[in-house]
């Protein structure tokens, strides 16, 4: 925890946690654009205008976000307050809707699809990032309110249905609700559980570990995921559970008092669609010429709001030849911008923002001061930036949202007993298990290939010179001989592996246990485990332990050992 955080109401040495640092420069996948931002996100200004070196330096920004805040905090509260409490929001979560009132007071936001069981553990990691920067700015003297933007208006279904998590077994396991639940283009906030979603819950706690903890657990799932819910509404329920006494105020766009709120913006975004979409496909470009990616696939076509059928499925639209917008296969359906926005200022519950505009809707509702995301996020603003520029509103700095991987003492165990280390599971399986017997289980054999090694290579120098001296053309097929020699040895000395590791299953169950555990899926293990793997065996209290474990000024991913 750095120093400029003192001030801060809980850190990782008041919760007794020991906590490391890894550079994400160390983390498999990460993009050049990325990796960039975090080394310094004021330096690549040219895609990032407001971009901070710190934290701190957000107070700043306050007054330049309330004067351009236009949204009616009144009516905009009175939806907060109404549908927290609808959720069971405490005092705590509607104190701050009611301070959000105040005109001085800003938002620190941050959101995600509304995955089953609140999805992937990021997606907690996101919440309490802003929960402790809206402390950390308040203890400042600038009224800061966590808010989560709960993705509802997403259709990508199969991303959300199912949940990952590690079984008593220590293997990654699943569970799911019905695919039949969802009809194709419409909003997966939206979406009626039935008396299937019983029977995820049932599998989920039939695969974790029973402990003290799974009757607490069990009674906040089924109270959330309860047949006759929305998808939405499951999701805020079991979020207001967690996060909700730490004040975080969620937020559903589908709300109909939002979209009314929100339509000056979409009939403004309509009638500038091909400066939008000319500005975003040269911003993509730009990216690109400069040796980046963009995260988005853009076109100057396209339309920056999706319109919703009567059905409420949505539709995307492009600009044809004669300057019109069509949704695809309705050739002869057209629209002039100016229409659209006409139908977007009376009807806004029609249409709802693509991901280039929804961070502009977003920080148009609230006086958004930052906003915490993902790497794609921060990628994602590279270029949206462009539709800020376009609608002539404060382009919001983007924060890298916490990132970690929590590790259990029977993982810590395994990794103290093997001398191994989180980034030592980048590599796969395979050198994990090859490492642990060339230095514990099969030392003596492993030496002894080092010999073998060591005495070819010395022979066949002496042959090289040897053949050098007497024909010089020989050499080639001695190198392929060589090379042939040296992956026999290879071969052989990984089936070495593979065997010395069958014979010792203890060993090998560990080891498949920590990689589970750590780096599932060859992935980070906040990109699949959920959340209800670290209730089952620790309980509500995990959640406080990972609130004062994250750092709001770090850079890093967070190795948090438990």
């Amino acid at each position: 925890m750095s120093t400029t955080e003192a001030v801060c109401y809980d850190t990782p040495d008041g919760a007794g946690l020991r906590v490391e640092m890894l550079p994400f420069a160390r983390v498999p996948h990460q993009s050049r654009l990325f990796l960039e931002y975090l080394n310094d996100p004021v330096a690549l200004r040219r895609f990032y205008p407001s971009a901070v070196r710190s934290h701190p330096e957000l107070a700043a920004r306050a007054p330049e976000v309330v004067a351009a805040h236009q949204t009616d905090r009144g009516e905009l509260c009175d939806a907060l307050a109404a549908m927290n409490a609808a959720w069971g929001a405490g005092a705590e979560t509607l104190d701050n809707v009611a301070r959000l009132r105040a005109p001085d007071a800003v938002a620190i936001v941050t959101g995600q699809q509304v995955g089953l069981f609140t999805g992937p553990l990021y997606t907690i990691f996101k919440a309490l990032s802003a929960v402790k920067l809206a402390r950390c700015l308040t203890q400042r003297g600038t009224t800061a309110i966590p808010v989560f933007w709960m993705a509802t208006e997403d259709h990508d279904w199969e991303e959300v249905r199912a949940a990952e998590f590690i079984g008593c077994d220590g293997r990654l396991a699943s569970t799911s609700v019905m695919s039949e639940l969802h009809h194709e283009g419409v909003p997966v906030g939206g979406v009626m559980l039935d008396e299937s979603v019983d029977e995820a819950v049932q599998r989920l706690l039939d695969v974790l570990p029973t402990t003290e903890f799974t009757p607490a657990l069990e009674g906040m799932l089924r109270d959330a995921y309860r047949p006759g819910r929305t998808y939405g509404e499951a999701f805020a329920r079991l979020m207001t559970a967690l996060a909700g006494r730490f004040g975080l105020v969620l937020l559903d766009p589908l709300d109909a008092r939002l979209k009314r709120l929100a339509a000056p913006l979409y009939a403004e975004a309509a009638r500038r669609a091909p400066e939008i979409g000319a500005a975003l496909d040269a911003r993509s470009h730009e990216l690109i010429a400069d040796g980046y990616h963009a995260q988005v696939l853009t076109s100057a076509e396209a339309f920056p709001l999706f319109l919703h059928d009567e059905g409420g499925a949505r539709r995307a639209l492009t600009r044809n030849r004669e300057g019109k917008y069509q949704a695809k296969g309705a050739k002869q359906i057209q629209y002039d911008a100016a229409d659209l926005a006409e139908w977007a200022a009376r009807e806004p519950d029609r249409f709802s923002p693509n991901v280039t505009l929804r961070g502009v809707v977003q920080d148009y509702l609230l006086p958004t001061v930052a906003y915490f995301g993902g790497a794609a996020e921060v990628a994602y603003f590279a270029q949206t930036a462009e539709a800020y520029r376009v609608l002539r509103r404060p382009l919001t700095p983007v924060m890298h949202r916490a990132s970690l991987t929590v590790i259990e003492r029977r993982t810590v165990r395994t990794l103290e007993r093997y001398g191994l280390t989180l980034p030592d599971f980048f590599d796969g399986f395979e050198k994990v298990a090859a490492r642990v017997v060339e230095r514990h289980l099969g030392v003596e054999t492993a030496q002894a290939f080092d010999r073998t090694d060591a005495a070819i290579e010395l022979a066949l120098d002496e042959l090289r010179g040897q053949l050098r001296d007497f024909d010089p053309t020989l050499g080639d097929a001695l190198e392929t001989g060589h090379r042939k020699i040296k992956y026999q040895l290879d071969g052989l000395r990984t089936r070495f592996h593979r065997a010395q590791m069958a014979r010792d299953r203890a060993a090998h169950r560990q080891l498949e246990r920590a990689d589970t555990a750590l780096y599932p899926e060859k992935s980070l293990q906040e990109r699949h485990v959920n959340v209800t793997s670290l209730l089952a065996r620790h309980g509500h209290y995990v959640i406080d332990w990972v609130l004062a474990a994250i750092d709001p000024g770090s850079a890093e991913h967070q190795i948090v050992f438990l």
